[in-house]
């Protein structure tokens, strides 16, 4: 797996930037900031991992870490954001601790965890009272992605503080897209969701046909690999699954909460999602199997 010194870095001008969440994403999009030459102020919720990442990055330009978001935010052109869920995004941003009380005027908050679009149109209101921006900017491309600073961003809110961010977080993008108001990038996210759930569940059950048929899968995916059933999930993932591995990046737990996300907007709008409901109660399955860390393609592991 690429460490990110092979990424190779545009150049921008540097910022004073900050980042809550130094989780297997933050960690690495934080790196990547740094590298780039920002200045960079760490906060995460154990302070020895805020302590090893300043230590790896003591070369860039002025990293460092604070107690708390607060702290963190202050004098910060942008603080960047990547947490668990809906509730830690809260506490690290509201409060007497949180990093609204402490962000300048105009400063940029960019929320990288994939939450709801209702947290996000209401921390977007909140940031616009105190005379703050918000960007919801929810990221796919998984730990690897993160590591190689090669994440896809989907984005909403205003596009002057779109157009602000966007130079800064390309250190750890390959693609960083405005897609509509505040919490468009979170539903694009669970676009995205929706999509690799029925991906992965076909992918599971074409995988596991051609193994009871006999047939030499990896030679199989080769060949399909060329043909109208290519994806992202069939070129990074099939041999994986034809050879029993699991421990590629985004974990069973993580996409049963992002479809959780999924089919709570799809009560409140409407949409019908049967085959997205039908594979989260498989997930569920997996995670009976003991697989809460397994990789979202141990789907297969249900048929075997």
């Amino acid at each position: 797996m690429a460490n990110i010194n092979d990424k190779t870095y545009e150049p921008t001008p540097s910022r004073r930037v900050a980042f809550l969440g130094l989780g297997v994403m933050g960690y690495p999009m934080a790196g990547h900031l740094a590298r780039a030459g920002h200045s960079v102020r760490v906060y995460n919720r154990s302070a020895q991992k805020s302590a090893a990442w300043c230590e790896e990055f003591a070369q860039t330009a002025g990293p460092s870490s604070a107690p708390s978001p607060r702290l963190a935010a202050a004098d910060a052109d942008i603080v960047f954001c990547c947490v668990g869920n809906d509730d830690d995004l809260r506490s690290v941003t509201l409060g007497e601790q949180g990093a609204f009380a402490g962000m300048k005027s105009g400063a940029i908050f960019v929320d990288h965890t994939t939450a709801s679009a209702n947290v996000a149109r209401e921390l977007h209101a909140q940031a616009l009272a105190l005379g703050l921006q918000f960007v919801d900017a929810p990221v796919s491309g998984g730990q690897a992605g993160a590591q190689n600073g090669l994440l896809t961003v989907m984005c909403g809110g205003e596009p002057s503080a779109f157009e602000l961010v966007q130079p800064v977080a390309m250190a750890f993008s390959r693609a960083f897209a405005l897609l509509g108001e505040s919490g468009a990038g979170q539903l694009a996210k669970m676009v995205n969701q929706i999509c690799i759930a029925g991906l992965v569940q076909g992918l599971s059950e074409a995988i596991a046909f051609g193994q009871k048929a006999g047939l030499d899968m990896n030679q199989v995916l080769e060949v399909i690999g060329k043909g109208a059933a290519q994806s992202w999930q069939l070129d990074n993932r099939g041999k994986t699954m034809v050879a029993d591995q699991f421990n590629f990046g985004f974990a069973v737990d993580w996409m049963r909460k992002d479809l959780g996300l999924v089919l709570e907007e799809g009560r409140s709008n409407g949409a019908r999602l049967p085959v997205t409901a039908l594979v989260d109660q498989f997930y569920a399955d997996v995670q009976g199997m003991g697989g809460q860390r397994w990789d979202t393609s141990s789907l297969i592991k249900r048929l075997r």
